[in-house]
């Protein structure tokens, strides 16, 4: 049965007669928590049983949520036809209050987001790569995890949450559902998480670089480089192969980014392969005349992978270097270490315990 979250509010204008009703669709699923449609007390009855008739409203099912002492929360979540995908909750900021108990800041989370079942890249240091590819979520499946995520963790609607596509699966490889979760994220309606709050990150698929700042939405931009030359980064990750760095920065120099905001380089730091000074000094040319900030990322291990965690002083002195090249550096504080935090770890996980 098809989730009513694949429709945009327009589609379900289009939909549903008269079309105001979407609206109050709309904000009974996104703004009051409704999971079932008997909850939606001003639609008509008929309404009522002809949407539970053919539509359900989560999209998402949990199996499993592992959580870290650092209060990271990492979700298996089962869609309509039992393939397994993996979203993860960021506590960025406490909630803040002075000495007097009133409050003074809110906390703030992230949510990693899934867009494929599997992955097509192929990465080498990549936990996903080992289940192959499988399929595309819809953009109702991408929505649902974060739904239910806030939902879960009874995150008030009016909090507004920073979305990241950087979870299973190339988001870039799944554009078109990709593009539509953003838009459906956006309605004021709806979530209303700002494209300015959600971030694609992509292997490098330079065309659909090109293609997504065509459609200008206001998403952020982070490019998975992890490398400084085509040799490493091929055997690093196979799409380099067909998309290669100049490739890849060509298409990053073309895409319209808020003049406030900066295109995010992911480099993943894996210990004696790219993290000496000659790479950083590589990384400061490519990235000369671009307004950049690379996010270092230490290599979270995982059982039969070749590659090991750096040294924290080799990645401190990355960093260093960086900065003295006035290049916005910072070195992502790693989250979820006691858990299966390595994307793709948990699902593999669990088909291990129920083999």
């Amino acid at each position: 049965m098809k989730t009513i979250l694949d429709f945009s509010k327009k589609e379900l204008e289009g939909m549903v007669k008269p079309s105001f009703r979407a609206k109050q669709i709309y904000e009974w699923i996104y703004k009051k928590g409704a999971v079932e449609f008997t909850q939606m007390s001003n639609l008509p009855a008929a309404m009522r049983a002809e949407l539970t008739k053919n539509y359900t409203i989560d999209s998402v099912r949990e199996v499993k949520c592992e959580i870290s002492r650092d209060g990271s929360k990492k979700y298996l979540f089962a869609l309509h036809d039992g393939k397994t995908v993996e979203s993860v909750l960021l506590p960025m900021k406490e909630e803040l209050s002075d000495e007097n108990g009133e409050l003074k800041r809110h906390a703030r989370y992230t949510i990693c987001v899934s867009s494929q079942v599997g992955c097509k890249m192929g990465c080498a240091f990549c936990f996903t790569a080992k289940g192959g590819f499988v399929r595309n979520l819809s953009a109702g499946e991408i929505v649902g995890q974060i739904l239910y995520i806030k939902r879960a963790n009874e995150i008030p609607y009016e909090r507004r949450v920073n979305v990241v596509y950087m979870g299973m699966g190339e988001p870039l490889d799944n554009f078109e559902n990709v593009k539509k979760a953003v838009e459906i994220l956006k309605e004021n309606d709806g979530l209303a998480i700002g494209a300015r709050r959600q971030t694609i990150s992509t292997s490098g698929l330079a065309s659909q670089i090109k293609k997504l700042g065509e459609y200008d939405l206001g998403v952020l931009l982070a490019i998975s480089l992890h490398a400084v030359n085509d040799e490493l980064r091929d055997k690093l990750m196979p799409v380099n192969k067909a998309y290669n760095i100049a490739a890849v920065m060509e298409a990053i120099r073309e895409f319209p980014i808020d003049q406030r905001k900066r295109i995010m380089f992911e480099y993943l730091v894996l210990g004696g392969v790219n993290d000496h000074e000659s790479d950083a000094k590589t990384l400061v040319k490519l990235l000369n005349g671009i307004k950049a900030k690379v996010n270092l990322i230490l290599f979270n291990p995982h059982e039969g992978s070749e590659f090991k965690r750096p040294a924290m002083s080799d990645v401190e002195k990355f960093r260093d270097f960086l900065r003295s090249k006035g290049v916005t550096c910072t070195i992502r504080e790693s989250k979820g270490l006691d858990i299966s935090a390595a994307c793709g770890q948990l699902r593999e996980k669990v088909k291990y315990d129920n083999a």
